[in-house]
């Protein structure tokens, strides 16, 4: 079989073919400017993974270029992540053999490649779908959570000093008693809020400059020239070379024991990438599938684990980046792991000359882009239950965590179309004089009833929760009638699922109305709702004579009825 069709297929591919050329300076100057986050960034979350800072550039080039041609979003920029970095250290340090790094390096490769696996697994399962319960109100709370976790966390690397806390409340008491006790250091606190202060400030009056580069290349040369590397904290100069394949000293056991670590770093990883991929495809208007997104996740996590690297997901802070600089495309993410691959091989000195309060400050401005209060307003406005769906993600994601946060906002929104199914909007219909057919009795309340005739409509599927609901709500609009009722047509179109509890309840209903010589039908029944309904019901109490196309027809046999 010729596998060139599906190689053609690729998103990577197909971005190449579809190239505009006016494309090409921004996506160049993104990827640049990208490279002066990735590397430090990369470097400082293998620190936090219990990893030589090295490997988190191993796991932040091959990434990059494999999703670049995998994946089908075209401004995710991948790598290490904060929410992995600790779930990696639990996995693989209680393996790893003490003072032997590359034992550590190895078990983190192969719990990479396990996550991709997992995830690869999962793409030709369709397990996608993941992505689709994540609504608009848990995107909006967790960007907002993700970027109040970045920005207080940059707080001590720009003013100088550093905290020892869990969690983000234990990280805000301690950021307040540093400062309390006049722990910021000076010299780190000017550098980093000038920094912060050039690239605002470039946004602000000059945008078409990249006020990023700008702050990072000038913390490098002022740090050189005035000889700061001993008096204020610098990212450290970079490794030479790069590894080759190796999983030397794992036994197959140990090989069992990553494999459970792994799928919960796997179901964070495509989590936190569903909900920034998604995210980012809708600001730009386009659309992201869920199985490739997971299926791209998969490969690059192979890949970079294969090479050095370890578990990585999508990046909340340097994905605003590549965005904020003006990427259009994956070749953003190529020429950002061209240039941290060019870094390592040739200049790996360079950054020992870079400030951790600059990086704080790039870190800071692009972590602010993810606020969107305006955006919490508006749904405010719109819809208070979805706000509160939102601000629950917020709160989870920054409190408890990524994964927690995210699951339990997705619990709360499956709660809310509960309890919106079990007490649905129902009304009764009737004629208004200047509009034809049957309206809502709330919205048009000058409308009239016609004698002997009940029309009710009921929002939402008939199951077990509602279904008595349902069946009192008819009762009460037959007792409360201005004339003795007759006929009852229920105005079925909008009931879009019936369970064994809910036909019961439309049993003991039209009994109930039987003796009082009242006929129940249906109107506008979806065709499978009613095969349901026929077959469930005890007796063929449900026949022809109870159903109608519209509530019209309904309407004329009502109007009918003496004549037969």
């Amino acid at each position: 079989m010729n596998p060139l069709p599906s190689l053609a297929a690729l998103p990577g591919i197909v971005t190449a073919r579809q190239y505009r050329r006016e494309w090409l300076r921004d996506d160049l100057t993104a990827g640049l400017v990208l490279t002066a986050l990735l590397i430090p960034a990369g470097m400082g979350y293998a620190e936090a993974a219990g990893l030589p800072a090295y490997t988190g550039l191993y796991a932040t080039i091959v990434p990059l270029l494999a999703y670049a041609l995998c994946g089908p979003s075209r401004i995710l920029v991948l790598g290490p992540d904060s929410s992995l970095a600790p779930l990696i250290a639990a996995a693989v340090l209680p393996l790893a053999v003490a003072d032997d790094p590359a034992t550590a390096i190895a078990l983190a490769g192969l719990l990479g490649v396990l996550v991709g696996l997992i995830l690869l697994l999962g793409g030709f399962l369709r397990l996608g779908f993941v992505t689709e319960l994540l609504s608009k109100p848990i995107r909006l709370g967790y960007l907002n959570a993700i970027a109040l976790i970045v920005l207080v966390g940059q707080v001590p690397k720009l003013l100088g000093f550093a905290v020892d806390a869990d969690g983000l409340l234990g990280e805000i008491a301690e950021i307040g008693r540093a400062l309390g006790s006049g722990a910021v250091q000076p010299l780190a606190a000017a550098v980093g809020l000038g920094s912060l202060a050039v690239i605002v400030g470039f946004r602000l009056l000059l945008p078409a400059v990249p006020g990023v580069l700008v702050a990072v290349v000038g913390a490098v040369v002022l740090s050189a020239a005035a000889g700061l590397t001993g008096d204020i904290g610098m990212v450290g100069a970079l490794p030479s070379g790069f590894p080759l394949p190796t999983f030397g000293g794992v036994d197959w056991g140990e090989v069992g024991r990553l494999v459970g670590p792994a799928a919960g770093i796997a179901l964070i990883a495509f989590a936190d990438t569903g909900v920034l991929s998604r995210t980012f495809a809708a600001r730009h208007g386009t659309e992201v599938n869920g199985n490739t997104e997971m299926k791209a996740i998969g490969v690059a996590n192979i890949a970079g684990g294969l090479f050095g690297g370890f578990p990585i997901s999508a990046s909340g802070s340097r994905t605003p980046v590549a965005e904020q600089s003006g990427a259009h495309t994956q070749l953003a993410g190529v020429v950002g792991a061209a240039a941290v691959l060019l870094f390592v091989l040739v200049a790996p000195g360079v950054t020992a000359y870079l400030p951790d309060a600059t990086l704080a400050a790039v870190v800071i401005v692009a972590a602010s882009a993810l606020i969107d209060v305006g955006g919490l307003v508006r749904m405010w406005r719109m819809s208070r239950v979805e706000c509160a769906l939102a601000a629950a993600a917020l709160l989870g994601v920054a409190l408890v965590g990524v994964l927690q946060g995210i699951l339990v906002a997705i619990g709360l929104s499956f709660l809310a179309v509960v309890v919106h199914a079990w007490q649905p909007y129902r009304t009764e219909l009737v004629r208004t004089p200047a509009r034809p057919g049957f309206h809502d009795i709330e919205r048009h309340p000058d409308g009239h009833r016609i004698p002997g005739l009940v029309l009710v409509r009921f929002d939402a599927p008939l199951f077990f929760a509602n279904g008595e609901i349902f069946d009192s709500y008819v009762r009460s609009v037959v007792a409360r009638a201005p004339t003795p009722a007759e006929w009852v047509v229920v105005a079925a179109e909008p009931i879009t699922g019936l369970d064994t509890t809910a036909v019961d309840e439309l049993v003991d209903l039209d009994r109930f109305l039987e003796g009082r010589g009242i006929r129940l039908a249906f109107a506008e029944m979806k065709g499978p709702i009613k095969d349901r309904l026929i077959r469930f019901s005890v007796g063929d109490r449900f026949g022809p004579g109870h159903f109608y196309p519209t509530v019209e027809a309904a309407v004329e046999a009502f109007d009918r009825r003496a004549e037969s």
